[in-house]
């Protein structure tokens, strides 16, 4: 018996998110485990991870499963630790920041997703979260990047990752750099400060006697006869054979093939298909080599598996609209510890949020001109953080994003992405954007013929936006005056930063997941009651950035409610 959405569809590569309904057993201490720990943990990226070391502290024995070699998105990511109230890296920049101030900010963000209570207690403990994760290696400094920027460069490691810059947000709360980039002593990619956040908690885990498997595929969850969560099915294959080293390899080429792969990149399908014939390959050699294991947990299961993204049954079922958008994080993100939860009843919530990073800054230019949908009709502010401008971009406006400029900022835009103050994962996709992906025109009405744009609404649109440029009133969307660049000089352009752009790609990230008790992190039930020995953090779990996202949000979201369910197993119940 699987639970829904779980068969794979003909072509689809993720067939490893398939997962069986519990097994029921009458009695745990009279079943013949292969091995038993008291806590059992599924997925061992930044959820998984943080869960695993604060056990340890707790003084209980861990094992933590991952179908890969661990890590998840918190490791490819860009590194971000979303901080404040005091952190040590703020002290050491000299930046005055409050816990009430992180409060109200944060409360106009996420929007009652938490409680006040719980979002008030995530602030409260977040510069000792900071230290906690200083005290196991992690590096932080305190240079700061005083202006808005989507990433900044390598010179800094301190920023306003969030939104508290706009005038709308400065009005309720003081804005203060809390976007910590952990630091590396080597990069292998662009964006490869995820390993300073998650490769020291790893090697403390280790130190501390962590038990991890790798290439091993949670597929079950044993449940004894009084309805508790008592252990797990997994199947393993052997690293160390030949089998394992083959499978490996399958996964590891599948994996690059499909990272960061844009659906609207052309030759996307090929690529998706040779992947998926890699995947099938590895599934396989799962099921010719691989050994079922029976591991019992004593205190109990936490599932922090990651979100669901790239489960595209799940995407097309929940959250449709994504679908064209770059899938963001790893293919274990395909909903099976989600799944895993709900096999056991527990309930889900907000499986229709998605982040969607439209970020365009930098060039700062381009988020001094306007964006406009397919009416010509501007509908944000354009000096918000990407996820602010992705969400009602892919919600209301059916992906559409055009940048508005005139020559003068066209112009200014190629500079500024030249400039050595970006970094190359910025500049080379907004110097092809410009030269491959626009167009220009010498009168706004022409411009938005090209476009398929309105032109009398792109027209009125235009003259809206450079009336604000010149008499500095109000911005509807509360955009500051000074971040308004009129457009007047022809000829004019249009830069197609849109869902199905060819080269504007989409990253997307799932939000939802598993409803838990706010105080424990248990996954609750149909009823709203905790289901006992089970637990879920991470993306598995509705948390604090499941209405929307700022960088670092969720991966200080994964180390508070990994470092919750701890504690909670760590107490009786």
């Amino acid at each position: 018996m699987t639970s829904p959405h779980s068969e794979p569809r003909p072509g689809d590569p993720h067939w490893y998110s398939e997962v069986q309904a519990p097994l029921i057993i009458e009695d745990a201490d009279a079943f013949a485990w292969d091995g038993a720990e008291d806590v059992v943990i599924v997925g061992y990226g930044g959820a998984g991870v943080a869960a695993a070391l604060q056990a340890r502290e707790e003084g209980l024995s861990v094992i933590a499963i991952d179908r890969a070699d661990g890590g998840g998105a918190t490791r490819i990511n860009g590194g971000i630790f979303y901080g404040g109230g005091g952190t040590p890296a703020q002290l050491e920049a000299g930046i005055e920041d409050s816990v009430e101030d992180m409060f109200n900010y944060l409360r106009l963000e996420t929007q009652g997703v938490v409680s006040d209570d719980t979002l008030r207690r995530f602030c409260q403990e977040s510069a000792e979260t900071a230290g906690w994760l200083a005290g196991h290696g992690v590096r932080f400094e305190g240079r700061v990047y005083e202006k808005k920027t989507s990433y900044p460069h390598t010179d800094y490691s301190l920023y306003h990752s969030d939104n508290s810059l706009a005038p709308n947000y400065k009005a309720v709360a003081k804005p203060a750099a809390r976007g910590h980039r952990a630091l590396v002593d080597k990069l292998d990619a662009p964006m490869g400060y995820g390993k300073g956040l998650y490769d020291p908690l790893r090697e403390s885990a280790q130190r501390a006697g962590v038990k991890s498997l790798s290439s091993t595929r949670v597929k079950q969850l044993v449940m004894d006869g009084d309805g508790r969560v008592v252990g797990v099915v997994a199947v393993q294959v052997e690293r160390d054979t030949a089998e394992g080293k083959r499978y490996d390899a399958l996964m590891r080429r599948a994996t690059a093939m499909v990272l960061r792969l844009p659906p609207s990149m052309p030759g996307a399908a090929i690529i998706a298909r040779l992947a998926s014939r890699l995947f099938s390959k590895a599934q396989e050699v799962e099921r010719q080599a691989g050994a079922t294991r029976m591991i019992r947990a004593r205190r109990g299961v936490c599932l922090a598996a990651g979100g669901f993204i790239f489960n595209r049954q799940m995407v097309a079922h929940y959250a449709p609209k994504y679908l064209k958008g770059m899938p963001l994080g790893t293919p274990g993100d395909d909903g099976s510890g989600i799944r895993l939860g709900q096999s056991a009843g527990g309930v889900v919530s907000r499986l229709n949020h998605v982040s969607a990073w439209r970020f365009i800054n930098p060039p700062m230019a381009w988020a001094q001109g306007m964006i406009v949908n397919r009416q010509g009709r501007r509908y944000v502010n354009e000096m918000l953080y990407g996820a602010s401008i992705g969400m009602p971009m892919v919600e209301d406006h059916q992906g559409v994003c055009w940048i508005i400029l005139d020559d003068e900022g066209y112009r200014r835009a190629k500079l500024q992405s030249k400039s050595k103050a970006i970094l190359p994962f910025q500049r080379y996709p907004a110097l092809a954007a410009m030269l491959l992906g626009s167009k220009k025109a010498g009168s706004v009405k022409s411009l938005a013929e090209k476009c398929g744009i309105a032109p009398d609404g792109l027209e009125a649109a235009v003259a809206d936006y450079n009336q604000l440029a010149d008499n500095g009133a109000g911005d509807p969307f509360g955009k500051a005056s000074e971040d308004i660049a009129p457009i007047v000089k022809a000829p004019f352009h249009a830069i197609n930063m849109s869902i199905d752009a060819k080269l504007g790609f989409l990253p997307v990230l799932t939000l939802g997941g598993l409803q838990v008790q706010e105080e424990s992190g248990a996954v609750l039930d149909q009823e709203g009651e905790p289901i006992r020995g089970l637990y879920a953090a991470g993306r598995n779990a509705v948390g604090i950035c499941s209405n929307i996202y700022v960088s670092g949000l969720s991966v200080a979201d994964c180390i508070f409610s990994g470092r919750r369910a701890a504690r909670s197993l760590a107490t009786p119940n």
